[in-house]
């Protein structure tokens, strides 16, 4: 296959590539073939796949397919997502290159799918960071923007997304680690709410209650059929836009107060245009419950996280100030200085915005529209993990200032890509629902995407 035939087939979203399959134009080890021509010919400029698995990807795509939307479709897993052959190294130096032999119920949903693993994305350790320039290097620049982050910590996923590399990605979201880099790199992020998605990972209390994993992807049906099939239930997938009027609150400021930038408002303003437009409401509000203790709890609870890595180098016998990054150790030190006090603070939040969003959205409003980060893209070093530690907290948490809120109370949100900078720059907006309302989220996306297409926007690699 030439390039230039790869090149063209990227072009088409997981749908698009599976017809090709299922129509006999294309067979699934030729997708395959297209997505490692893709792969080595644009990833040096963007260094967005940690890990290659092209042997992987060959023999599973040579197999047999099941009848599924998506099979025969090349993607990319995420380098903490356990997967039996390859190793699970989350960014960090600390991680062995060895293989695992197992995996967990959500891989198995993917081989079921008859999707192809071609390889890793890259993240940043163990994913504390909302950026992707992990020590063990290389550092993942943006499609859009090589001097610009991809975001983090799925921002290896985005940025090979928003390339064309890979149709799919496999992403996880502890604090905005999907709708980060969907807005970085202008694709669609869904954060699946609580309890939506079968198992991925071995039992942790904070990640099964924070984190939620999905299919990042350019169109809303694709990621629609990705949340579909690693539902416990198995649902059909949302398949058409929303018709109706929505009541939709949208706020500005971040959980900690701050206000966004100057072109991430103009961003927001345009959604509600757009949103007005197609015949919903959209209402100014502010926060209904306290905005500022939630950012303390995730703030909390994420120096926590960082501090268990500590704890599991520690108690392997080595030294974690030899493998492990300033950012992760600088957090175990964080960690060190909360109070029982604290935390229990922070499980309050977990335990009590569940149901102060529940009535909120029963009682008043159908969304919540936000900006999904306060910025755009941030230069590359801006938030690299050497930076000094008290700096480097309230430059991140600011910057994400909106994502932590779906994590704390266990609710979908959906970054969109709608708007883009005057340099060029993406800017995601983001529309978050009630528990189990990932169908409402994704049917005023496909809304969206009709009233502002972005498939044919691609950055200029």
């Amino acid at each position: 296959m030439k390039l230039e035939d790869a090149i063209a087939i990227g072009r088409l979203d997981a749908h698009g590539q599976a017809e090709l399959v299922r129509s006999g134009q294309v067979s699934a080890p030729e997708l395959t073939e297209a997505a490692i021509l893709r792969i080595e010919a644009l990833d040096p400029a963007l260094q967005s796949v940690s890990c290659k698995a092209y042997d992987l990807g060959r023999t599973r795509a040579a197999g047999p397919l099941p009848d599924h939307v998506l099979a025969g479709v090349p993607y990319l897993l995420k380098d903490s997502l356990d997967y039996p052959g390859l190793p699970s190294r989350g960014g960090s130096a600390s991680k062995p290159l060895t293989p695992v032999t197992t995996g967990h119920e959500y891989v198995r949903r993917l081989d079921e799918a008859g999707l192809v693993p071609v390889g890793k994305s890259a993240m940043p350790e163990f994913g504390l960071l909302g950026v992707t320039e992990p020590k063990i290097g290389p550092v993942t620049r943006n499609p859009w923007s090589h001097a610009h982050s991809p975001g983090g910590s799925s921002g290896g996923a985005g940025a090979a997304v928003a390339a064309g590399l890979v149709p799919l990605a496999h992403g996880s979201d502890g604090a905005g680690s999907i709708r980060i880099p969907a807005s970085c790199c202008g694709i669609v992020g869904l954060k699946p709410g609580r309890g939506t998605t079968v198992r991925v990972r071995a039992r942790h209390v904070v990640e099964d209650l924070l984190v939620g994993d999905s299919l990042m992807a350019r169109s809303v049906r694709d990621v629609a059929a990705g949340f579909a099939l690693a539902h416990p239930g198995r649902p059909a997938p949302v398949t058409g836009p929303f018709h109706g009027k929505l009541r939709i609150g949208m706020i500005l400021p971040t959980l900690s107060n701050p206000m966004p930038s100057v072109e991430t408002l103009a961003a927001v303003t345009e959604a509600c245009m757009l949103c007005a437009d197609l015949g919903h409401e959209v209402i100014s509000i502010g926060w209904p419950f306290d905005a500022p203790e939630a950012d303390r709890a995730e703030r909390t609870l994420w120096c926590h996280i960082g501090a268990d890595c500590v704890d599991a180098v520690r108690a392997q016998g080595r030294d974690p100030a030899q493998v492990l990054e300033p950012w992760t150790l600088a957090l175990g030190r964080m960690a060190e200085a909360l109070t029982t006090d604290d935390l229990e603070r922070a499980w309050t939040q977990v335990a009590e915005l569940p149901k102060r969003l529940h009535a909120f959205y029963q009682d008043q409003y159908d969304l919540i529209l936000t900006p999904t980060l306060a910025a755009p893209p941030p230069p590359i070093g801006f938030m690299a993990p050497d930076v000094d530690p008290a700096i480097l907290m309230d430059r991140m948490f600011r910057w994400l200032g909106y994502t932590p809120l779906q994590n704390l109370s266990g609710t979908p949100a959906i970054s969109v890509p709608l708007s883009w900078t005057k340099e060029g720059l993406p800017i995601g907006v983001m529309f978050a629902a009630d528990r189990g309302r990932e169908d409402l989220l994704l049917s005023l996306a496909y809304q969206l995407e009709e009233a502002r297409p972005w498939k044919d926007r691609w950055p200029a690699l």
